[in-house]
């Protein structure tokens, strides 16, 4: 029963890294405009309690007039990988998007994380918090991401 679990739990999270990958090829095709923060980011998560650090990507969507969704996929310890949504809410104010969000990521991630932040149409910047871990999320555009002006 326990091999079971481990291969459905594996499963899920190379499904779900799967699906990442193919809406971040997408999202570095398409054109995005320079006054909004949809789009692919990518940069590097930090452990503030820890000093663990890793990969940060992220395909950002709006999703209301105040909603996005961010779908993260992050590395750590340079081996293991996990892709994830959080639903952001948004207040946008001359081009600064300040945000912030909640999303319970499941017992064997660390339960519920919180978010807060800032970006604008070129920086990402994000606190993160959950019973266990605590830290920073920076992320810019990538280099072959398309905008428009």
């Amino acid at each position: 029963m326990t091999k079971l679990i481990i291969v459905l739990m594996g499963a899920m999270v190379l499904t779900g890294c799967s699906t990442f990958n193919r809406q971040w090829e997408t999202a570095l095709a398409e054109t995005h405009p320079t006054d909004d923060i949809t789009g692919a980011w990518e940069g590097r998560w930090l452990s503030d309690k820890n000093g663990h650090t890793g990969r940060l990507r992220a395909v950002v969507r709006k999703s209301g007039p105040e909603e996005y969704d961010a779908h993260f996929h992050a590395v750590f310890w340079k081996i293991f990988r996990a892709a994830y949504h959080v639903p952001l809410q948004v207040d946008e104010d001359n081009g600064l998007f300040v945000l912030s969000g909640k999303e319970d990521l499941g017992f064997f991630s660390g339960g519920t994380y919180t978010y807060q932040g800032e970006a604008t149409p070129t920086r990402f910047f994000s606190t993160y918090k959950s019973k266990y871990d605590h830290g920073t999320f920076e992320m810019e555009r990538p280099e072959s991401a398309g905008v428009e002006n």
